[in-house]
């Protein structure tokens, strides 16, 4: 998902898919620990992937006030 698609989505499906990313990432990371993964840098680029959610979240809550 790119940047401009996030900034498209509507605040509920935006934090929806949040919350989805969040529960896949701490599992990739128990999995990774267990076993390594095919590509480890899947980790990472769903670290950032949340980051960059929860900023746009974090943008539109501070331009409703």
């Amino acid at each position: 998902m790119k940047k401009v698609e996030i900034k498209e989505l509507g605040t509920k499906d935006l934090r929806d898919r949040l919350e989805v990313a969040e529960k896949e990432y701490l599992q990739a990371k128990v999995n990774h620990s267990i076993s390594p993964l095919d590509n480890p840098a899947k980790i990472t680029q769903d670290r950032r992937m949340i980051a960059r959610m929860k900023t746009e979240l974090r943008y539109r809550e501070l331009n409703e006030k």
